[in-house]
């Protein structure tokens, strides 16, 4: 009892997983014969299953996530040749939407969903903008000083200067010779 409990359960385990990929696969499985691209907004159709009938290759169907059957899409005629035929819809907008190819014999060649992906935002295209140019040109210095001082602080800054090298190199010569004044 045991094993048999044991074994219905490693079945039941067996057959999900054998069952997933197709599950996964439900709604975007194509139908015989039938293929579903989209570029941007334009989402096009092609399909081999069905036969031109009195000068008619059949049918395609855009519908949208709230539309239910066939009548309520938007109909494009199929067109093309023996070896393919096709259809496209343009301005399509964004989100889930099934596409359903019924040939002009009445028999539907296939059923598939696709997701179309909302349009990208144009990218903002770079400007130059001019930027004005420093009328004193670069103010450089300790501190990042960007302040324009007069001739009188700069004479002053300057007599200072001057005042403490002479002071600095009269110190140095006194220290090497002590009677010299």
């Amino acid at each position: 009892m045991r094993y048999s409990k044991l074994l219905t359960r490693s079945g039941l385990t067996v057959a999900a997983a054998a069952a997933l990929p197709l599950v996964l696969a439900g709604p975007a499985a194509s139908g015989p014969g039938i293929s579903v691209s989209t570029t941007g907004s334009t989402v096009s159709v092609t399909t081999t299953a069905c036969a031109q009938l009195n000068g008619s290759w059949g049918t395609a169907s855009l519908l949208a996530a709230d539309q239910s059957n066939f009548s309520q899409g938007r109909q494009a005629a199929l067109s093309g040749t023996g070896s393919g035929q096709s259809a496209a819809w343009s301005g399509v907008g964004s989100g889930t939407h099934t596409v359903i190819v019924m040939c002009s014999n009445g028999t539907t060649a296939g059923t598939q969903s696709i997701i179309v992906s909302p349009a990208d935002p144009p990218s903002p295209s770079p400007s130059v903008a001019a930027s004005p140019s420093p009328s004193l040109g670069v103010m450089g210095g300790i501190g990042g000083s960007s302040t324009d001082y007069g001739t009188v602080t700069l004479v002053a800054g300057g007599a200072l200067v001057g005042t403490g090298l002479v002071a600095t190199v009269w110190y140095l010569r006194r220290r090497n010779k002590p009677d010299r004044f």
